[in-house]
């Protein structure tokens, strides 16, 4: 088995503008795809606002900068995440394909191979 990190990236805006009924229907696909997922994710977790993101940097010198906000200014941030445990990239691919933000118009999802050490 392999770990995969499934990223969920989206328009914040869009996402804040949900309807209490689009915010359910968003809810309820996410437990739909843990259902089918099953012992495969191994965590996950919705991300705060990018207003309380903040940002490590180093200057030229190598002094530490502390930055409020993300590294770059883009239309799409990354609004969560799951750690999945499957078989290959193909379960992989299969299980992200069922969550909601791979069909919404403004969102989708990013799967990436977690490394191994040790």
């Amino acid at each position: 088995m392999a770990k995969y990190l499934v990223l969920i990236y989206g328009d914040e805006q869009k996402w804040d503008a949900r309807t209490a009924e689009e915010e359910q229907a968003n809810m309820e696909g996410h437990e739909a795809f843990r259902a089918a997922a099953g012992a495969s994710v191994l965590g996950g977790h919705e991300l705060e606002s990018t207003t309380a993101t903040t940002s490590l940097r180093a200057d030229a010198t190598g002094r530490l900068m502390v930055i409020d906000g993300p590294f770059a200014e883009t239309k799409e941030v990354l609004g969560g995440y799951y750690v999945l445990d499957a078989s290959d990239l193909d379960q992989a691919i299969s299980l992200a394909g069922k969550l909601p933000e791979v069909h919404a118009g403004h969102s989708g999802v990013e799967i990436r191979p977690i490394r191994e050490h040790g």
